[in-house]
């Protein structure tokens, strides 16, 4: 159905998933952006369904206690943020509700005990980011994120979840891929930031002529940057300047641990966080000396050579062979080869007699993307760990793998809580622990 113009005045009972506030309009769910729980507001909807409308608030008009002013210039037109609005503590506890419902509505389970919330700053968190680049003719060069349901690109000049010195370099990023030959065939520049070096990896589709090359040198060593090109997949990129790449890496202090990292491995993007993420699952998991224990999902090794720390067998799985090798060389550079091994093996297709293959562990911790770990999860009644920590990324599917580990294999939710990584988005990372 076609959006409507007219606006409506609603109540807004809760929050949804995506951190919209949801209202009850003549029996129909009405999801409402920029609202927030408690709120009475105006608004328009942009999308009808014959059970649910999607809206926006127009006018507030009796606002929540926990509204803010967002500190973001761009925020309601660009898509990366969601909930500045919402007072950050408040927006914690909103995540918490939000895992809390999916894991009773959709997994039939209740944690025995919830988990004090981890959560950090809550701006200049993002140490990797993907930027879209676009030339308009009317505008020029545009870098930003992308617009709240479109395809357009934002017009940013500033962001501040990333770090301030990132944030500075926006607009000369605008000016330089302006002024290059192949201004229209850069659409992406990928962030990654180590401990030493701030990393850009341009997307180019076709390859830059020499006084392109000359712009490009002269920004990297300007702006001190090392920039990076990428002119088809993952695999295809190389250094344009400085050609003496400085390795990108993070710490875990509390381990003695140090990974270095690609720019385009998948890291998580908030550092701090992931410190403290590391160390609260290793305290649930609780390895002990000899112990035979596997980390589902491996990829760097970010939980595998942590739990070798305290003194127990590992048995890494990853289903991307390059991150496997990634894994290994991290754990001899930190010392550990002799506690680790890296195994290839796609776990979205794992079998019972795959697992089989694999165990007995003792302990197990599973780290999925946002599909989940359902395959693994049936595989796993056969030969059941003690004690599982899963950490997820989709309370959803978490919720959903929960069922199967409580109501199928006969495991115990004893404990579940959420991880701010992605403070002012909806976005909801968690950690729980089931026990059988």
């Amino acid at each position: 159905m076609k959006a409507e113009t007219v606006a409506r005045i609603a109540h807004i009972e809760s929050l949804d998933q995506e951190g919209r506030g949801i209202a009850r309009v003549d029996g129909k769910a009405i999801f409402i952006e920029g609202a927030l729980t408690g709120e009475t507001v105006e608004y328009v909807s942009f999308q009808r369904k014959p059970s649910y409308e999607l809206a926006e608030a127009k006018r507030i008009i009796r606002a929540s206690v926990s509204r803010v002013t967002p500190r973001c210039r761009y925020f309601g037109i660009c898509g990366g943020c969601s909930m500045q609005h919402l007072e950050p503590r408040a927006q914690v506890a909103a995540k918490q509700r939000v895992l809390e419902d999916n894991l009773a509505r959709i997994g039939k389970v209740t944690p025995e005990t919830i988990l004090s919330p981890i959560h950090g700053p809550t701006w200049q968190y993002r140490y990797r980011a993907r930027f879209s680049a676009r030339y308009v003719v009317k505008k020029g060069t545009l870098v930003g994120f992308r617009e709240r349901r479109s395809s357009f690109v934002v017009d940013m000049r500033t962001c501040e979840v990333v770090p301030a010195r990132t944030s500075a370099l926006l607009v000369p990023l605008r000016e330089l891929i302006a002024s290059l030959s192949i201004r229209e065939r850069l659409p992406q520049i990928e962030l990654a930031i180590g401990d030493a070096v701030d990393v850009l990896v341009l997307r180019v589709i076709e390859p830059p002529d020499e006084a392109d090359l000359g712009k490009l040198r002269e920004f990297a060593i300007t702006h001190r940057v090392q920039l990076l090109l990428q002119p088809k997949g993952p695999d295809s990129v190389y250094p344009l300047f400085p050609q003496e790449v400085i390795p990108l890496q993070y710490r875990i202090p509390d381990f003695d641990l140090i990974f270095p990292f690609n720019a385009t491995d998948f890291t998580q993007v908030n550092h701090e966080i992931n410190r403290v993420l590391v160390r609260r699952a290793i305290t649930l998991l609780d390895p002990q000396p000899g112990e035979r224990i596997a980390d589902l999902f491996c990829g760097l090794g970010n939980f595998s050579l942590a739990i070798a720390r305290r003194g127990a067998q590992v048995i890494g799985v990853e289903g991307n062979a390059r991150l496997v090798q990634r894994a290994y060389g991290n754990a001899v550079l930190n010392g550990l080869e002799n506690q680790c091994r890296f195994i290839d093996r796609d776990l979205f297709k794992i079998t019972a007699q795959d697992w089989k293959e694999l165990a007995p562990f003792d302990r197990v911790l599973i780290d999925p993307p946002r599909d989940g770990a359902m395959e693994l999860v049936k595989a796993l009644g056969e030969m059941p760990p003690a004690r599982i920590v899963y950490v997820s990324c989709n309370p959803a599917t978490l919720a959903r793998d929960a069922a199967v580990l409580v109501n199928v294999h006969g495991y115990r939710l004893t404990a579940a809580g959420v991880i701010n990584m992605f403070p002012h988005t909806s976005h909801v990372e968690s950690i729980a622990v089931f026990e059988h």
